[in-house]
């Protein structure tokens, strides 16, 4: 591995560069109490908030996928997050410094998530964040783990994607990562469940916190 920076870094978006969580959880939690139950604890939450919103319907009720219930519980819960993207939600720490001094030298940067457009873009404006590339769900034909939003990112930012890292707390984001010809760099703090090890995917490099992440950012020159 070459210890230089990249000519462009891409972030997975929940759990990677924002800590989205909070909001999450209490969405999940007002669809606890729309059936009549009490609340789960936000660490219980926490953990499934990478899996997407049926992981956590599937958390807050028990209902797997695959059924008319499962889906209105889901509206349900993207509704109620809708109303509230940004109440509790920050940059992790100390990301949110280091991106302000990115940004300022012109470096490029870009943001590559699995959640839909509508959701995403209320909380990079409550944020002030302005990437250079935005893929979101919703704006392909496919999602990762496949490359492609990857590739439309690096083509947005002007670089080769072998010039590029991509950052994320899932599996999915370093299958991404690996598929694309990208650095790909699992992050520990983000929302990874107790029983994944983080160290066992395929990744180039792995930051067991924000501030590892930071510090090497730092640390590497061109």
């Amino acid at each position: 591995m070459s210890t230089s920076l990249p000519e462009a870094i891409l972030f997975d978006l929940d759990g990677t560069l924002v800590d989205t969580a909070p909001d999450l959880a209490e969405a999940t939690n007002a669809l606890r109490r729309h059936h009549g139950l009490v609340s789960l604890p936000y660490s219980q939450i926490r953990g499934q908030v990478s899996n997407g919103g049926s992981a956590l319907v599937t958390l807050a009720i028990g209902i797997e996928s695959g059924s008319t219930e499962h889906d209105t519980a889901r509206q349900y819960l993207l509704d109620a997050y809708e109303q509230a993207v940004a109440v509790h939600s920050r940059l992790f720490e100390p990301l949110d410094q280091w991106l302000v001094r990115w940004h300022a030298e012109s470096r490029l940067w870009g943001i590559v998530t699995n959640k839909p457009r509508r959701y995403t873009l209320p909380l990079l404006e409550a944020l002030a964040l302005t990437p250079g590339a935005l893929l979101c769900a919703d704006d392909l034909a496919v999602k990762k783990p496949a490359p492609e939003p990857l590739w439309e990112a690096a083509r947005r930012l002007n670089v080769a994607p072998q010039a590029c890292w991509y950052v994320g707390d899932h599996i999915r984001d370093i299958e991404a990562a690996k598929a694309a010809g990208m650095t790909a760099v699992a992050v520990g703090y983000g929302y990874i469940s107790e029983e994944d090890d983080y160290h066992q995917w395929p990744a180039d490099l792995w930051f067991e916190t924000c501030k590892d992440l930071v510090d090497a950012l730092t640390t590497f020159h061109r």
